[in-house]
């Protein structure tokens, strides 16, 4: 898509997404803080949030901030997908990674050890090669209604199994869990975002739109209740590494697969998506397991634990 100059619309897309990016980590570490400061969440590291407290929530002002920061984010997106490929667009917000990691660590002052840097690298280094991988075969084509029910059906397993892995989890579950389930979800997100789009593009707003929109409502609340959930339980720089490698990992998946925007791809070209994957998601697991937040809850709870069992 160019403008009437010639200037190729995809570059103003990547800058809207870049943008975008950057209201996402500052949205993304004031709704952490305002969770950590309600839960207390000092030695944390599982369990999500109930009704009553995502509601306590609406009353802090830090929280709603942050609220607000991430709907203008989710405003820069949109722009971003209406003028670029979903393989373009997407991997984009790992930048806001590297900013919701340095954010956090002035803010709490936490020194971010070698082994977090290095799982920072190899999230963005991961994200980087899937969006210049992704550049040079992205393609959109018209959607038609097929495509558009295969990817409702797949969407409807999915928040059938993590509603079943919330209620199962919603005690114990680590914040790796709903980490992954929400990036999950905004891959799913994203993509039918983008399919609204393309269907307004090709004047063809129905009800089997209608439908997608409806279910978009649905997979944006559970995942707004997984996120404030991860939050409660791990730094928000691991949520952000979550959704900034998981979700474009399902978007991309799905946009290649079914929407048809990766059909032009060879074999190399799947092994490079893998490779940069499969880096990425390395990068996500480092961080849940060697952050230095989560480091330190682990071993508060294993003195609380052994005061615990002393005191038994």
């Amino acid at each position: 898509m160019k403008l009437f100059t010639g200037i190729d619309l995809r570059w103003l897309a990547v800058a809207l997404a870049l943008v975008g990016a950057v209201a996402l980590a500052f949205g993304a570490q004031w709704q952490n803080d305002a969770v950590g400061e309600q839960q207390g969440k000092g030695s944390k590291l599982h369990g999500s949030l109930g009704l009553r407290q995502m509601l306590a929530l609406v009353r802090r002002p830090r929280w709603l901030i942050g609220t607000g920061l991430l709907g203008l984010a989710v405003v820069f997106q949109i722009s971003a997908l209406s003028l670029a490929p979903l393989i373009v667009v997407q991997p984009l917000g790992a930048i806001a990674l590297v900013v919701t990691s340095v954010l956090n660590a002035r803010i709490s002052k936490t020194k971010l050890n070698r082994a977090t840097v290095i799982a920072i690298a190899l999230c963005v280094s991961g994200v980087f090669g899937f969006v210049v991988t992704a550049s040079t075969i992205a393609q959109e084509y018209v959607l038609t209604d097929a495509q558009m029910w295969q990817v409702l059906a797949i969407l409807a397993v999915i928040l059938v199994t993590l509603i079943t892995v919330a209620i199962r989890k919603a005690k114990t579950g680590k914040a790796i869990y709903f980490v992954a389930g929400a990036g999950i979800l905004y891959g799913f997100v994203a993509t039918l975002t983008k399919v609204v789009i393309q269907r307004i593009y090709q004047g063809q707003f129905e009800w089997v739109t209608f439908l997608c929109l409806v279910v978009l409502g649905v997979a944006v609340s559970l995942g707004g209740w997984f996120v404030q959930s991860a939050y409660s339980s791990g730094p928000p720089d691991l949520v952000i590494a979550g959704l900034t490698v998981i979700d474009p990992m399902v978007a991309v998946l799905i946009a290649g697969t079914i929407l048809g925007e990766a059909h032009q791809a060879s074999a190399l070209t799947i092994v490079l998506f893998a490779v940069f994957g499969g880096t990425a998601i390395v990068g996500v697991l480092l961080l849940s397991q060697f952050h230095p937040q989560i480091l330190l809850a682990k071993r508060r709870a294993a003195v609380w634990t052994k005061r615990r069992n002393y005191k038994r």
